[in-house]
């Protein structure tokens, strides 16, 4: 496996249009990353690397910000703000029924709602760079501020400055993300978080080897992870294939149909995005919270100390369990919602095709909705041991300063296969033997 996939890739590299998007891909990761180090003005690097030594839950905020957050650079929300928007326009166009009736328009259709997405993710993306440097002051060790004098009370001026910027480098990297999708491989905006994502491991696993980690403990952690990333691709790429026959018909002067064929129900059909829905609820209580840790009024700070605490991705045995019933509920959500898009059995019973012993239309939606209710469940319920993975790991192996993200493998796995699909689908079209055999 490994051999063929280095042959493709130089089969890729020898044709020419092939090899000017890997490389315009490669130099726009290296753009990101050149971004992901500008800084915002007035920033105490020391409290900083402190904070994020000591605290978990905002080294899991860095994920999204493909570690420019760990820097607060112009880029340090990432495209977290356009990932929430997309999500809010997907739950939104089968609710709003002119956004469904404009999601169905084509391509301009598409087009108009993309732009609706990139206008919420504006007013979104200045709410979270305010809060932002609200909540790394507040959660600073020793009350030492990351941003001294930020607010709109204390320094109206320079805080609308660090808001606008910090705006406008999440419009970067969104940018940066669409042209990556336009004219490299891959999708734009996961690469980006990718592209953090891998630039990211080295200095974890450095800072292990530092912080005295014993050999035994990062062996067992390489062995889960490697486990893990092969569980994932295993149950990203299983399906149940539901055979369909499509009858005979005569159009014209020729007979067509006839033939076998085949509905893949896949057994994860919601991928990543129930991770990312059930991240963003726990996230925004403990960020809310942590903007209030150092009010005055005692019971005012308790509260929200104790909110904070259970959301803090390293204390609380609740946070995980609910972490879980939440992926694995936003597992069928999201599933049922895609699969009523589809309309799969109207669709089928217009080609003239059936399933064998099923009565074309609503018995077959019924079937095929049973169906993928079953493997669904077991989609969902590998999906929420996942994402509870990194505790169990940090519980199992002690270390504390590596952290298996289930998010961070799933992008990292998610985008690997798409690229390869990507490279495959090129390079069979000219007629190479691509990654799959």
């Amino acid at each position: 496996m490994s051999s063929s996939m280095l042959q493709a890739l130089f089969n890729a590299f020898k044709v020419p249009d092939l090899r000017q998007k890997l490389i315009f891909t490669l130099a726009m990761l290296v753009a990101f990353r050149f971004v992901a180090h500008v800084p915002v003005p007035g920033v105490n690097v020391a409290a900083l690397d402190r904070l994020f030594a000591e605290n978990q839950f905002v080294g899991f905020l860095d994920l999204f910000s493909g570690g420019a957050l760990a820097n607060l650079s112009v880029a340090a929300m990432g495209v977290y703000p356009y990932i929430t928007a997309s999500i809010i326009m997907q739950l939104l166009v089968p609710a709003i029924p002119r956004l469904q009736e404009i999601s169905k328009e084509g391509e301009s259709g598409r087009n108009r709602i993309n732009q609706m997405t990139h206008w919420l993710t504006v007013p979104l993306a200045a709410a979270q760079a305010y809060g932002t440097p609200q909540l790394l002051n507040a959660t600073a060790p020793g009350n030492e501020p990351i941003i001294e004098n930020f607010g709109f009370s204390l320094n109206p001026l320079g805080t609308t400055a660090i808001i606008i910027s910090m705006v406008a480098g999440t419009l970067l990297l969104i940018w940066i993300g669409e042209l990556i999708t336009q004219y490299g491989i891959g999708n734009g905006v996961s690469m980006i978080i990718f592209g953090g994502i891998v630039a990211s491991l080295p200095s974890q696993i450095f800072q292990a080897i530092v912080g005295g980690t014993g050999l035994a403990a990062i062996l067992i952690f390489v062995v889960l992870g490697l486990a893990t990333v092969a569980a994932i691709v295993l149950i990203y790429e299983g399906q149940r294939r539901i055979p369909v026959q499509v009858a005979k018909r005569i159009r014209g002067s020729k007979m067509v149909g006839g033939q076998t064929t085949h509905i893949p129900l896949k057994v994860n059909s919601a991928g990543m995005i129930p991770l990312i829905f059930a991240s963003s609820i726990l996230i925004f209580p403990g960020t809310i919270a942590g903007y209030f840790l150092g009010v005055e009024n005692e019971w005012g700070r308790w509260l929200a100390e104790t909110v904070y605490n259970f959301f803090n991705l390293q204390y609380s045995w609740g946070y995980w369990i609910l972490y879980f019933w939440l992926v694995v509920a936003f597992t069928f959500f999201y599933t049922l919602v895609i699969f009523q898009q589809q309309n799969i059995a109207e669709n089928l019973q217009k080609q003239g095709g059936f399933v064998q012993g099923i009565r074309p239309g609503p018995q077959t939606q019924q079937y095929l909705y049973k169906v993928l209710l079953r493997i669904t469940l077991i989609g969902a319920l590998f999906l929420g041991i996942v994402a509870i993975l990194p505790f169990l790991v940090r519980t199992i192996t002690g270390v504390q300063t590596l952290s298996l993200e289930a998010t961070a493998l799933l992008i990292v796995v998610g985008v690997g296969l798409d690229t390869m699909r990507q490279l495959e689908s090129q390079l069979l079209m000219r007629h190479y033997r691509g990654f799959i055999k």
